[in-house]
């Protein structure tokens, strides 16, 4: 349980920039070193941090198992966190979150989750932290989370692909001997709104031609009992290209080239959002519609044919979600 969601306000962010780090190299190789015997072997090494995790993933062909998972444990076992290379990382995340507050779709999605969530839930903040607390980020955080945080106990290991199970356990076993511990337990914190009933929040940007519009609410977990059921109800209502939100803001008014509605699903109860552009005299028509739609669908559902519909859907994309060992 290496995510953000489990980090006080003022780590925010580390978890992503500790991911960052672990290709920074490690006790036996540099950064370039580290590189190159990835490359040398045909693979590719990429770390995560998200909000629930951190993932570590080296894709390989199936005869170079051995040598890759030997990198892999290299990697999460005895990371190195030089200076230099943290530093590096630090300042392109400072960069990126000062070109986020610039960016006008970046911009209503941070705002959103601040104004959706009450203050003491992680989600309320952007994943990736903010300037205060990316900007005191160094080797000695990246450490620090390290050992608290990269622990066997509550993670796990996925293989996939042409190899024998036994054999992975085996070699698994033999790599990952003498790693112990368990992580500080997950940080539990239930669906909080931070305004009660609805309210309207305006983020003046003078010049902007379009405006950024999300509505939304805290959602569910992902082990919410009726998270298959959320899935097809949201596709009816603005997870496809034929949902109601997109007939009646983009093919019945005209006001924005597309519009989706999303569940995030995570281990506590993420965001439902409705996000879109529109031009700025249609901002406030835009809302009504949405709104409008919310209230239907709350109140109403959807009908027998439209769950029929996106049923047949969600069932005929998930197997072009699983064509290849990655995914």
């Amino acid at each position: 349980p290496a995510g953000e969601a489990g980090l006080e306000l003022g780590r925010a962010g580390h978890a992503v920039l500790t991911a960052l780090a672990l290709e920074g190299g490690t006790r036996t190789y540099t950064g370039s070193a580290l590189a190159e015997e990835v490359e040398g072997i045909g693979a590719s090494l990429q770390a995560f941090g998200g909000w629930d995790a951190t993932t570590v993933s080296l894709a390989c062909l199936a005869d170079r198992l051995e040598e890759a998972l030997e990198l892999l444990a290299e990697v999460v076992l005895f990371p190195a966190f030089p200076d230099e290379e943290v530093a590096r990382i630090r300042e392109q995340q400072l960069a990126s979150l000062r070109q986020r507050e610039m960016d006008p779709a970046s911009l209503a999605s941070d705002r959103a989750a601040e104004l959706f969530h009450a203050p003491h839930v992680p989600y309320s903040r952007p994943v990736g932290g903010s300037l205060e607390s990316v900007g005191c980020f160094g080797s000695r955080e990246a450490a620090t989370l390290a050992v608290e945080r990269y622990r066997p106990h509550g993670g796990g290991l996925v293989v996939a692909g042409d190899v024998d199970a036994e054999e992975v356990a085996e070699l698994a076993t033999r790599l990952l001997e003498g790693w112990d511990g368990q992580a500080p337990e997950g940080r539990d914190f239930a669906a909080a709104p931070r305004f009660p009933g609805v309210t309207v929040h305006v983020v003046d940007r003078p010049g902007a031609v379009q405006s950024e519009i999300r509505v939304g609410h805290p959602g569910v977990e992902m082990k919410h009992p009726d998270y298959h059921a959320l899935i097809v109800v949201n596709t009816v209502l603005g997870g496809a290209f034929t949902s109601r939100l997109n007939l009646n803001l983009r093919e019945h008014h005209g006001f924005t080239y597309g519009v989706r509605s999303r569940f995030a699903f995570r281990r506590s109860a993420g965001p439902f959002n409705v996000a879109t552009a529109v031009a700025i005299d249609s901002t406030a028509p835009a809302v009504r519609e949405i709104i409008h739609e919310l209230r239907v669908m709350a109140d109403e559902g959807p009908t027998e044919a439209e769950v029929d519909a996106a049923r047949d859907y969600v069932v005929g994309v998930f197997p072009l979600q699983l064509e290849t060992t990655s995914q």
